[in-house]
């Protein structure tokens, strides 16, 4: 494996060999401190980001390496017309590594093919975010202890959430999963994902618009955010806005063990009165998602 461009660029295999070096980075920290000394990440994003690319950053310097690269294509020479390809072409003169976010579906895998340095794609478009479901798997590792047999709640927009869609092919090859599709009409899960993953797999799934209704069998809660531009009509938004937002009241029925998790940012769709719920997780899985891109950096860069 050379690059992740999607996350079903690894294997199960892969992907639990990447959580066993993640949890022991978080318990041995000071073992890899310098494992990737003298090794240079390049960071490009042609879209803004906060988590993403502060966390690859953290990433790499935990490692022991430097960080290279621009946060906003108006700073780079793609704003004179430059092709991402020669982009990444000069790039890879610089760096051993690249991590890049794009707006446009594809541009990673395009980018991969025009260099030998491995690249992750850090997000493309409604398209994938492997990392950002590295992080999502670790923290369901870590509260749950395993990824068979649980009823995962997907909530907000199913539509157009790259984590959403990235999550579901990655459960779904683990056994016992069960999904709970919780959004609106107008935003629920793409056909080709249902038809192309859920379906083709066999995997049990039902489709809800009552986020109320579903959650007393929820393990997992994976919060998205409903957002007014995707709707037609102004009516419609306004009707459905509240029932996918997460209030203490709404936890009510749900499990003691709930594991209630969001890729962030948030805006109004989790009330800040769950923040101190012992089961709410969003802010461990930013910090989980650090560990678990300094893992896949390392096996990346073969690093030992």
């Amino acid at each position: 494996m050379s690059n992740v461009i999607d996350i079903l660029d690894l294997s199960v295999e892969d992907i639990d060999g990447l959580i066993n070096v993640a949890c022991d980075i978080i318990e041995n920290p000071d073992k890899y401190a310098e494992k990737c000394k003298r090794k240079k990440l390049a960071t490009l994003f042609f879209e803004p980001s906060t988590r993403t690319r502060l966390s690859f950053e953290a990433a790499m310097y935990e490692l022991g390496g430097n960080v290279i690269g621009f946060s906003d294509s108006n700073n780079s020479s793609a704003a004179k017309g430059e092709s991402v390809a020669d982009t990444v072409r000069t790039v890879s003169c610089y760096a051993d590594i690249i991590a890049m976010r794009h707006p446009k579906e594809g541009a990673p895998l395009v980018a991969s093919m025009a260099t030998n340095t491995p690249i992750i794609n850090a997000g493309d478009g409604g398209h994938n975010h492997p990392t950002q479901t590295l992080a999502d798997l670790l923290t369901i590792y870590r509260e749950k202890g395993s990824f068979n047999n649980l009823t995962v709640g997907l909530c907000g927009d199913l539509k157009f959430g790259r984590t959403v869609h990235s999550l579901i092919n990655a459960l779904s090859r683990y056994a016992g999963v069960k999904f709970v599709l919780i959004s609106p009409e107008e935003l629920k899960l793409p056909d080709y994902v249902t038809n192309n993953v859920l379906i083709k797999n066999n995997i049990p799934y039902t489709v809800t618009t009552d986020l109320s209704e579903a959650m007393p069998q929820l393990d997992i809660l994976y919060m998205t955010r409903v957002q007014r531009e995707r709707f037609f009509n102004e009516q419609d938004y306004i009707r459905l806005k509240d029932s996918y937002i997460l209030t203490p009241e709404k936890l009510i029925s749900a499990k003691e063990d709930l594991a209630i998790m969001h890729p962030l940012p948030r805006v109004n769709e989790i009330s800040c009165a769950v923040d101190n719920d012992k089961r709410a997780c969003y802010f461990k899985q930013a910090l989980y998602g650090k560990y678990m891109r300094m893992a896949l950096i390392l096996k990346l860069l073969e690093v030992e």
